[in-house]
């Protein structure tokens, strides 16, 4: 088995999961949601403390399956450094104890693996990850063969979604209540101005739309605006994302021969996005593959799910060697 954890951002997971059968034989998580929703964000240097508390809580009820692990695997890029760290030193100090190796595993790329949670991986295919710090289409041949078509030049779905709800007075995180308020909203009330409608770039940015979205919130009496007016506002921008991700997705998948094609991260959960892409696909004839709902988010299971590709083919990380990497260094057409 491995045992993986997962501390990004401000979600406390570990997961242990059978090398074999790919089967998780456990997985808890602990949200720190209600923590960070009175500043409207995660708090970084709260969430390391949360972390600390956290993941030994979780560690704790793990123990009987310590003498069957092979190896312990840890998100270690891209995150927040101090939240990131929790889990490196968890990780560290497991494999020194246990005298089992290191498996480094990128965030992103355990993403992806979260459509393959107890299955086997259906490759080659497309993938659109949208969650709370990116939005990117990549193209998935293998687990170290993934090349990113298009990325957002500017904010990610997700925080647009998250800022949206912040700027209603509404709390965090802002996805699943804009979701929600959206079904009861008029899509067509405003019209919202779609990112990028006339550019022939193959890219994402939400930036004018969030700052046009800001605009009108002020415009209608800001936090102390009507239920009504919050219910049409988040209906409009919901309308206008998926608007906009259609439009630059259909460019790009209308010529791409795979015909495979996912949506995974926290953003996956929302049905209304998910539903357009469905859509979409069905006329390009192409298959939309669908994460599991409770995988959607941040959680330790789809790294101990990759983990499995790394340790399978013996790519491991010397203790010494493994830290934290913050940043995202690649642009447009480079791999992932």
């Amino acid at each position: 088995m491995i045992l993986s954890i997962e501390s990004s951002c401000d979600d406390s997971a570990i997961a242990i999961t059978e090398i074999a059968t790919k089967k998780v034989i456990f997985h808890q998580k602990i949200s720190q949601e209600s923590e960070h929703s009175i500043y409207g964000g995660v708090v970084p240097e709260l969430a390391s403390r949360l972390h600390a508390v956290a993941l030994p809580q979780i560690l704790s009820k793990t123990k009987e399956y310590f003498p069957k692990l092979k190896a312990i695997a840890v998100t270690n890029e891209p995150g927040l450094g101090v939240t990131l760290m929790e889990g490196i030193a968890m990780a560290k100090t497991l494999s020194f104890a246990l005298n089992i190796p290191l498996i480094a595993v990128h965030h992103l790329k355990a993403h992806i693996y979260s459509l393959f949670i107890e299955k086997e991986v259906i490759l080659p295919i497309v993938v659109l990850l949208v969650s709370g710090g990116h939005t990117q289409i990549v193209r998935v041949k293998s687990f170290d063969d993934m090349e990113i078509l298009a990325t957002t030049m500017d904010d990610s779905v997700g925080e647009s979604f998250d800022k949206c709800a912040k700027m209603m007075g509404l709390g965090y995180p802002g996805g699943a209540i804009i979701e929600s308020l959206a079904q009861s909203g008029d899509k067509n009330r405003y019209i919202l101005p779609v990112p990028l409608a006339n550019s022939p770039l193959i890219a994402f940015s939400l930036s004018g739309l969030k700052n046009a979205v800001r605009l009108l919130i002020e415009s209608l009496g800001g936090e102390n605006m009507s239920h009504q007016d919050k219910c049409d506002v988040a209906a409009s921008f919901q309308h206008t994302v998926l608007l906009h991700l259609l439009q630059k997705s259909k460019k790009l998948l209308a010529k791409e021969p795979i015909k495979n094609v996912a949506i995974v991260g926290g953003v996956a959960a929302n049905q209304y996005i998910k539903t357009g892409y469905e859509k979409l696909c069905n006329s390009l004839d192409k298959k939309l593959h669908a994460v599991d709902l409770q995988y959607c988010s941040d959680n330790a299971a789809m790294v101990g799910r990759y983990a499995i590709e790394l340790y399978n083919n013996k790519i491991f990380t010397k203790l010494d060697l493994l830290q934290a990497n913050t940043t995202q260094k690649h642009k447009n057409n480079t791999k992932l």
